[in-house]
């Protein structure tokens, strides 16, 4: 391409084409102008969604990355544009999703003048990203576009934060076109070298274990390991556990998938962990979110810790075979050494916990004859009703747990949801960006009455955006997780938990989007079948019991017979 003379933001832009950027969700405000003039005549090749509040442009952008597999993109003024960006930020920071985000800045030579709307986004979002750079002329454009997305995908993923400084939108520089490999000359080297060593070490732990079971991560789905997990585990005839972040990336229905581990988890893969003998961990980190306290964690296992991120090993449990690098190169290299073992007893073993879970917790509910909603029976009708093909985005709290636990999932990059930060007021946004990076495929948007109400206002997007979303949305009147917690260990003393909702229907109506109530079970199929047919957005509105809960973990040191559901302080 011909040299010319171009306005930073115009490189900008082509920068963001040339990196393959087709959507990006944003918010216009005074700095930021300048680039979206430009982006007004560049709108049939990159198309801007307009939200309703900057948190929701960051949600949306992790929404599209988690399940398209490329960099999300959004867009901000300064100062509180720019702030409102954070909650976002560290979210997507803790659940490794490569995210850019780009916001305005006052000219330079305000820089440190309080001036309007100046806010220091470099200082705030340091702790928070895996980059963090001020622009402040607009020849440096091309080159931090290049270095920002090449950070944000290597190795482990995660947010980049650009500031842009208003003088850096409106200079000339010249341009003649954009190539990243132009500008990284040295690519980031995400891992070590294999340790064959290791390789070898952990085939030789799997092949003699008598009771191994994997459990799969996020890194799972990041390294798109998915083909090598199910080929080892079929190989060596290993079931298969996942972490809440690590749900899809092996099909639901897979006879060696045993389901969720850890905080209200399905109870074979908690007990099974306590009676593991190897543990093959992939992609995941050990929060505490799966351990619990780590004292009393898999008491009887040895195990193998594949990680990306060096710093993840041994920082929480301690493991007998450290390996560090990609999940799918290590994979690939274990999976030639894996011998079959039948292991009868050790399914058996998972066979009658399942059972037993899906006895006390599920059927019951399922035939009841009384007229009451339980949400897991919700889950299992829009799961079973969508073929078990859609995209579900969650919430945070027991909408969460209770779609974990019992959605199935036959495609890889089928769930999303907030890990590590738990954000109440993720899903409708996710589920937006996850609608806009798959408009083939459907996207079901599973929220709370508490966390729905914390980014209600981006039905407003949904409606002018024409983004086909379709929402379930429970409603109990109570922030029903911290309820549950209420329950449990504090006395029933509901304390600031109980919610005066307004009339869901109406807003819905009031944004165009065509919606529906239920409050019998024997309405619920029928409703959930009629969502799933509609064409375009909907709101499936379902009151379900006050108190419902969703079942803790199996403590560490606990065996099933010690767990007494239903009953508080225990």
């Amino acid at each position: 391409m011909e040299e010319r003379k171009i306005k930073g933001t115009e490189a900008l832009l082509l920068s963001l084409l040339g990196e393959g950027v087709d959507t990006v969700f944003g918010y216009p405000g005074g700095t930021i102008m300048p680039f979206y003039d430009n982006i007004y005549d560049y709108k049939d090749k990159i198309e801007h969604i307009l939200v309703r509040h900057e948190q929701g442009a960051v949600h949306a952008a992790e929404g599209y990355a988690r399940t398209t597999g490329k960099v999300g993109v959004c867009i901000a003024t300064s100062g509180p544009g720019a702030t409102n960006f954070i909650t976002g930020i560290a979210d997507a920071m803790m659940d490794s999703t490569p995210i850019v985000c780009i916001t305005a800045q006052v000219n330079v030579e305000k820089l440190g003048t309080d001036f309007f709307q100046e806010a220091d986004m470099i200082g705030i979002t340091i702790p928070i990203t895996k980059w963090s750079y001020l622009i402040t002329k607009a020849a440096e454009i091309p080159q931090v576009i290049a270095k920002a997305f090449h950070i944000a995908k290597s190795g482990k993923p995660g947010p980049v934060v650009l500031s842009l400084t208003k003088n850096a939108q409106v200079e000339l520089m010249s341009f003649s076109g954009y190539k990243s490999t132009d500008y990284i000359k040295n690519p980031i080297k995400p891992a070590v070298e294999i340790n064959f060593d290791k390789v070898h070490k952990a085939a030789e732990l799997l092949n003699k274990a008598e009771k191994p079971l994997i459990i799969a991560g996020h890194g799972i789905t990041i390294s798109e390991a998915e083909d090598e997990l199910k080929d080892l585990a079929e190989k060596g005839n290993i079931p298969v556990a996942t972490t809440l972040m690590g749900i899809s990336c092996i099909p639901t229905e897979h006879p060696l998938y045993v389901g969720k581990v850890g905080m209200h988890g399905n109870i074979a893969p908690n007990a099974m962990t306590q009676q593991a003998d190897v543990i093959l961990a992939i992609g995941m980190r050990f929060s505490d979110r799966v351990t619990g306290e780590v004292e009393g964690y898999a008491p009887n296992a040895q195990i193998i810790h594949v990680d990306i991120d060096e710093t993840e090993i041994n920082k929480n449990v301690q493991v007998e075979l450290p390996i560090v690098g990609d999940a799918k190169n290590i994979l690939s290299e274990i999976i030639p050494y894996i011998k079959y073992k039948e292991r009868t007893e050790w399914f058996k073993y998972e066979d009658e916990l399942a059972t037993k879970e899906y006895g006390m917790i599920i059927r019951p509910k399922l035939l009841s004859e009384k007229e009451e909603i339980f949400m897991g029976q919700v889950v299992d009708s829009v799961s079973r009703n969508a073929n078990h093909s859609a995209i579900i985005v969650t919430d945070v709290g027991q909408n969460q747990m209770f779609s974990a636990r019992y959605a199935k999932f036959r495609q890889k990059r089928s769930w999303v949801t907030s890990g590590g930060l738990g954000t109440m007021g993720f899903g409708l946004p996710a589920a937006i960006g996850a609608k806009m990076g798959n408009k083939e495929r459907d996207v079901i948007a599973i929220v709370g009455d508490g966390g729905f109400q914390m980014n209600i206002q981006e039905l407003g997007t949904i409606m002018q955006s024409n983004i086909g979303v379709k929402i379930v949305l429970f409603n109990n009147s109570f922030l029903g997780m911290v309820r549950q917690w209420q329950e449990l260990f504090f006395n029933r003393k509901y304390a600031f938990t109980e919610l005066d909702n307004p009339d869901f229907q109406k807003i819905a109506k009031a944004y165009r989007i065509p919606c529906n109530r239920v409050t019998k079970h024997s309405e619920l199929e029928k409703a959930v079948q009629k969502m799933i047919k509609a064409k375009g957005s909907y709101l499936l509105e379902v009151a379900v019991l006050e108190e419902e809960n969703v079942f803790p973990m199996i403590p560490a040191g606990c065996t099933l017979n010690d767990i007494i559901y239903d009953k508080p302080n225990k």
